[in-house]
């Protein structure tokens, strides 16, 4: 979820059909923090190279997902999981009849028993970021990509956040089990993508 998320659609016409639904419910019901375009392209982008399962964790109101469900080729199923019960009904309605798609209510750990994924989105800014809250090699088919979301542009290394090493940044682009990279998609917009390695 990135702040003033939704605000950054204003003035954006060519988007997906299911982007712009779930765009307009999150402005209808006044939820901020939508997946920006920038990120939201790239996860579209992601999404078609992932043949079987697509996870994401901090639905909103299911800009993020939408982005996703646009993208992922036919036969895909995705899953999200949003703490918020409204936010998860209101994405629910948003894809409506769209029986590849799922949005589960309760806390972010239920993304487990739907893996392992080829692409998993994990929200930056709940606990995505954590050390060791979640295990990409469980997680993750072989070759799978993980994204971790709303990070700032690091400007140097190791980066720092608050005036100290940036510990949950490093948690993920130094992790065994993945070859990770940050990618900045605006200037003050990056996210740590990484690919799991094959088990030694």
């Amino acid at each position: 979820m990135s702040l003033h998320g939704t605000d950054a659609y204003r003035d954006l016409d060519d988007l997906p059909t299911l982007v712009r639904r779930a765009v307009r419910a999150s402005r209808r019901h006044g939820f901020g923090y939508s997946c920006r375009p920038e990120q939201g392209r790239l996860l579209q982008l992601l999404a078609a190279g992932a043949p079987h399962r697509v996870g994401e964790t901090g639905t909103g109101c299911g800009v993020g997902l939408a982005w996703l469900a646009s993208g992922a080729p036919h036969g895909a199923r995705l899953v999200s999981v949003e703490r918020d019960r409204e936010r998860a009904r209101i994405a629910t309605e948003v894809f409506q009849g769209r029986d590849h798609v799922e949005v589960i209510h309760g806390d972010w750990r239920l993304i487990d028993d739907h893996g392992p994924y080829d692409l998993l989105v994990l929200d930056g800014g709940g606990q995505g970021k954590g050390d060791g809250v979640a295990d990409p090699a469980r997680l993750l088919a072989p070759g799978g990509v993980v994204v971790i979301d709303d990070f700032t542009p690091a400007t140097t290394w190791p980066p720092r956040f608050n005036g100290a090493p940036d510990l949950s940044r490093l948690h993920w682009l130094e992790h065994p089990d993945l070859h990770a990279t940050e990618l900045r998609l605006a200037p003050d917009l990056s996210v740590v993508v990484g690919t799991r390695l094959p088990a030694a």
